[in-house]
């Protein structure tokens, strides 16, 4: 055999590698593409079915204000009625709340800065004011023992004091 016929044959042998190659890749970047397609199908779904209780729960709730705004439309009533009407929506919305583990906090008479939040502040009326709660603006809420939102408050304050 001669020098270019094992030139050749190498060349052939080369080629036919590269070929298998390029085919071999082709089929692995096809397999890649279904895996990411299957991934990004799985996520999805993970994600509905995740999110399903919580939205079933808010279409319930959603059927209860349309009940009580036909109700308030179709006839008249006492301001009691009404009243009642809306606290049993509040409890319900509470209850979607609490089927989540989210819990109103307990409000605290005097400011704790890793609960509340201090929106506004007025002067203290009397000795030993200072740094109490005067009203509660926002309800906190907590999650699984972790503050979800804190408690948005106004507070008194001694004018004789500085700082904080």
């Amino acid at each position: 055999m001669s020098e270019s016929e094992a030139l050749r044959e190498e060349i052939a042998a080369l080629r036919a590698q590269l070929e298998e190659s390029a085919v071999n890749e082709q089929t692995q970047s096809k397999a890649f593409d279904a895996l990411y397609e299957e991934l990004k199908q799985y996520k999805e779904d993970f994600i509905f079915q995740a999110e399903k209780p919580l939205l079933l729960d808010l279409l319930l709730f959603y059927d209860s204000l349309n009940w009580f705004q036909e109700s308030l439309v179709k006839r008249e009533m006492s301001m009691d009625v009404i009243s009642d009407s809306f606290q049993y929506l509040i409890d319900e919305f509470l209850e979607v709340l609490y089927r989540r583990d989210v819990l109103p906090m307990e409000s605290q008479p005097n400011f704790d800065p890793k609960t509340q939040k201090v929106v506004k502040v007025i002067p203290a009326e009397g000795p030993g004011q200072d740094q109490k709660v005067a009203q509660v603006l926002k309800r906190g809420f907590n999650r699984a023992e972790r503050v979800l939102r804190s408690e948005e408050v106004v507070i008194y304050r001694d004018s004789g004091k500085s700082g904080s």
